[in-house]
């Protein structure tokens, strides 16, 4: 009984020391809801989560007494509205899929997107007749690539024929790798593809409504910068402009993503930021310049009431994209408080803006834009949060030394906490760190800040008057710059890190460290570190693949000596490769061949090869010939024909069957056995995973 009161006394205390913060982990426990939602093998039926939702509430009527309980039931509750927010929204998107090649076949429809790049251009059409399908298999949505650079004489809103080959959304190209295929589900993209042959309208331009008015309006936009500026500047403009990034050269992209300075390059916080900032700022020094409307009106609150109205069209104009979203309502409650002479920053904002974003579109927490734009976010408020209670006397000096100097600070101190917020999330989907960030974003924020986004207000103040020439000249100036600066950065020696891919368990763990540290304000947020350190040290414990095979075959890689990955081609699967590669932490690969481990590791000839790793034998069968010798005593058979699993009844069977129906699989080597995973496996049965993918696990017994 003491016991208990010592405890129920403890939790109480606790809860009261950190009142004001429990309100934070709203959208910590909305978010888990979702996670359990996507971690599920199978759709759950519509009313699981109900039952929950209904005993939770019951419970918090019952014991709304009990603060440290009730706040603890509240959690609970986010954590079933999570889970059923991403079933209803799973639902309300669902639409047909492709399974199956379809064509060449004919493709009518409406072009919703258009988009020009180096090498080709990407369409996104709307279909409304599909050679070969009943009207209830259209997909809602279709990609499809038109290969070479060709000026396509289109406009979103064009009414479209072509000929063109039609595939299903791709799948993970590893087993739990990023699914492309969830990802166009949610977008109800349904089918990707390739064109054959001219693209022709049909008629006059007959769709019209908001979202394809943003699309024309983008698209004539960048339009216009690609013919004032050279392409390298072009493509950056255009994607600061109009959030379309295709355009930018390969190069420099990879330029700007080994220098650090990748963020720029996606309209984020910074930039919504800067554009309603420059905005407030501006037009507050213009109606102060008029001495009667100054005096009697409070112009500071009336800048905030047009920058507010004004603001929500910014967000079609550059794509909508997750980070656009969080900052434009962040933006939008910053200036709702100045209105009302209220604070504005504040982790409550952050929690506000990542509840409205997961509750609209709960997919997006499983996305790197999501996870790097609100790791950064939380970080620099909690340590603007933590500093505003101690900043120092000095802070409320007038003189320009001492401004310039905060102005470094900050610029120095918010690039190092974004960047060490933000860097376990980077490690985990990408497999790399750009060490050099710091120092380019010192050079890279204040150039974008004074010069870049204020001519970009320009032109788009400019566009209706039809002059926006004037801001894009001077505003490809300033881009020659960045691009520089981002080459010179990625070339230095050692711009980047190559790191192994972490286990989602150990992302997990970094996650919950960095939650606990920013949101709690009382000494025991310091077991945040232990954590932090589980996380940073899981990727040793991550083993790789000792065989992986694509679901076409095309491409397999084996682990040779020293745990190098050997490929199979370099001419074939170059995305499967690289991502194989960049997991492993492994800059290049060697093609294996018939004299590559001959009498060690591998041995081929022209039937098929052997190989063995770890004390195991296992037969790559090439030729169906080859089936004759390699049914006898190995561990596990990799057939690239239909092969009888009686021939191996003491080991595995992989035969071409189960790779066109699983995808890509994993093979894992080791003295106690063999396991096998497929991508199938790993996504489970869910409506973005079409029927062949279904999976399964087998294990040498």
């Amino acid at each position: 009984m003491g016991l208990g009161r010592a405890l129920n006394a403890w939790a109480a205390g606790l809860v009261e020391a950190e009142r004001e913060r429990w309100l934070l982990w709203l959208p910590v426990a909305f978010g888990l809801g979702i996670s359990l939602f996507f971690l599920m093998d199978s759709d759950p039926a519509w009313w699981f989560a109900l039952p929950l939702l209904g005993v939770v509430v019951l419970a918090l009527f019952l014991l709304r007494a009990q603060l440290a309980i009730s706040y603890s039931l509240v959690l609970l509750l986010a954590f079933g509205l999570g889970f059923g927010a991403a079933q209803l929204r799973t639902a309300l998107v669902a639409a047909p899929l492709l399974t199956e090649r379809v064509g060449p076949t004919e493709v009518r429809g409406t072009l919703l997107q258009l988009e020009r790049r180096k090498a080709d251009t990407r369409l996104l059409i709307k279909p409304s007749s599909i050679a070969g399908l009943e009207r209830t298999q259209l997909p809602a949505k279709v990609r499809l690539h038109v290969a070479g650079r060709k000026e396509l004489a289109l406009r979103p809103g064009d009414r479209v024929t072509l000929r063109a080959t039609l595939l299903p959304p791709p799948p993970p190209v590893i087993p739990g790798g990023y699914d492309f295929g969830r990802q166009a589900f949610y977008r109800q993209i349904g089918a990707s593809g390739f064109v054959l042959g001219p693209v022709s309208l049909m008629g006059d331009r007959q769709e019209s409504g908001w979202m394809l008015f943003w699309s024309q309006l983008r698209d004539s936009l960048g339009q216009r910068v690609r013919t004032l500026l050279p392409p390298e500047e072009a493509g950056v403009a255009e994607a600061l402009l109009t959030g379309q990034r295709a355009g930018i050269d390969p190069q420099v992209q990879e330029n700007y993503r080994r220098s650090g300075l990748a963020h720029l390059l996606a309209i984020s916080g910074l930039h919504v930021g800067l554009i309603a900032g420059i905005f407030f700022f501006s037009l507050r020094a213009l109606l102060a310049l008029w001495p009667p409307l100054a005096l009697r009106w409070p112009i500071k609150k009336v800048v905030a009431l047009i920058t507010a109205l004004l603001l929500p069209f910014y967000l079609p104009m550059v794509g909508a994209s997750v980070p656009t979203q969080r900052a434009c309502l962040m933006a939008l409650v910053v200036l709702a408080a100045v209105l009302l002479d209220r604070r504005a920053i504040s982790l409550r904002l952050v929690a506000f803006a990542a509840l409205v974003v997961l509750a609209w579109t709960p997919e997006t927490l499983l996305s790197a834009s999501f996870q790097l734009s609100f790791a950064a976010v939380t970080a620099l408020v909690a340590v603007y949060e933590a500093w505003t209670r101690r900043r120092p006397d000095w802070e409320g000096r007038k003189g320009l030394d001492q401004r310039l100097t905060l102005y470094l600070i900050g610029v120095l101190a918010s690039s190092l906490i974004a960047t060490l917020a933000t860097a376990p999330f980077a490690a985990y989907h990408f497999q790399r760190l750009a060490l050099y960030g710091l120092g380019a974003n010192l050079l890279a924020v204040p150039l974008t800040a004074f010069w870049i986004m204020p001519w970009c207000l320009i032109g788009y103040l400019l566009m209706p008057l039809g002059l926006e020439d004037l801001a894009f000249v001077p505003l490809g100036w300033g881009l020659s710059t960045l691009n520089w600066i981002a080459a010179e950065v990625a070339a230095l020696p050692g711009a980047t890190l190559e790191v192994r891919a972490m286990p989602l368990w150990g992302l997990v763990a970094l996650a919950s460290g960095g939650l606990w540290l920013c949101l709690w304000r009382s000494h025991w947020r310091l077991a945040g570190l232990f954590f932090l350190v589980l996380g940073a040290v899981s990727p040793v414990f991550q083993r790789a693949p000792d065989i992986l095979v694509t679901g076409d075959m095309r491409l397999i890689g084996l682990a040779g000596p020293q745990e190098q990955l050997w490929l199979s081609s370099k001419r074939v699967g170059r995305f499967p490769a690289e991502v194989w590669l960049r997991r492993r932490a492994q800059g290049e690969a060697q093609t294996w061949s018939q004299s590559a481990g001959e009498g060690r590791w591998l041995a081929c000839d022209s039937l098929g090869c052997r190989y063995r790793h770890d004390g195991l034998e296992i037969a790559l069968a090439l030729k169906p010939e080859a089936l004759r010798e390699d049914c006898s005593a190995v561990a596990l058979l990799i057939a690239f024909s239909p092969a009888p699993r009686a021939c191996l009844p003491d080991g595995i069977v992989l035969d071409r069957f189960d790779f066109w129906r699983w995808g890509t699989h994993a093979v894992y080597l080791s003295s106690d056995g063999i396991d096998v995973t497929s991508v199938g496996q790993a996504r489970g049965q869910r409506p973005w995973n079409p029927p062949r993918q279904s999976g399964r696990a087998v294990y040498l017994p």
